[in-house]
């Protein structure tokens, strides 16, 4: 009899270790992927003033609160779909205040804001952007001429926008290094940025690319209409914040 209980015992402990394992890694899991999204770039960088709720289950994850930006709920879910760990994320994640109208002047600005903001060889935060009957003013400091040009080509590039007009100034004096120049970002934060930014682009946009980052190395996949598409790409991913490479992997249809 007490042999059995023994028995019962030990198979009982053994069970309760196999079954309690999975739970612990499940939750570790879990807490390892809503500390990553708080920590990463992105929200720290320009997700920082919103109140964002991130709550994750089995690799569920869950976004709530409110954003002060329209984009900033894409941008928030971007990043966390590209952490280790996550297979879904339900994005309830409202914005503060009436968001503008598809396709309205504001709604313009937003997207011309949104453009220039990843890319390292322009400056989104000295650019003040104006858009009147689809027309975009940039006005602002630019560290150099070439700066001042690019932001024009990005500027145009964005669906919608039907000219640009560029009334920015070249500074006299070099400006302080760029924050990101030599600060690490992480790789979820690094593709959140790559998509959204060729998502803004009109030449860009109706490409399906299939992005991965490992190690700041980007990796793009997908199809493309010819090789101008193709080295765009490549030109708009290596420009932007904390990107080391570029692998177009794309083929042409």
């Amino acid at each position: 009899m007490k042999t059995k209980n023994l028995v019962s015992i030990i198979m009982s402990a053994v069970a309760l270790f196999f079954f309690s394992v999975p739970v612990h890694a499940t939750t570790n899991m879990d807490n390892r992927i809503e500390s990553s999204a708080r920590q990463s770039y992105v929200f720290k960088t320009y997700l920082q003033a919103d109140d964002i709720k991130i709550q994750s289950k089995g690799g569920a994850v869950t976004l709530t609160g409110i954003v002060n930006e329209n984009f900033h709920k894409s941008l928030a879910q971007e990043t966390v779909a590209g952490l280790p760990g996550v297979k879904s994320v339900d994005n309830r994640l409202e914005v503060k205040g009436a968001p503008p109208t598809a396709n309205s002047d504001a709604w313009l600005r937003d997207k011309v804001k949104v453009a220039l903001l990843f890319h390292r060889s322009v400056s989104a935060v000295t650019t003040e952007v104006d858009v009147k009957d689809g027309i975009a003013t940039l006005r602002g400091e630019a560290a150099s001429l070439a700066q001042t040009e690019l932001t024009t080509e990005f500027a145009k590039d964005v669906e919608g926008v039907k000219n640009v007009v560029n009334e920015m100034t070249v500074s006299k004096t070099p400006g302080k290094a760029r924050r990101t120049i030599g600060e690490k970002i992480d790789d979820a934060s690094i593709t959140a940025q790559v998509n959204m930014t060729l998502l803004n682009h009109r030449s860009t946009s109706v490409i399906n690319t299939k992005v991965k980052t490992k190690r700041g190395v980007v990796t793009v996949g997908g199809k493309a209409r010819n090789s101008a598409e193709m080295d765009l790409v490549t030109k708009l991913v290596n420009d932007i914040n904390g990107v080391k490479g570029v692998k177009n992997r794309m083929t042409i249809e």
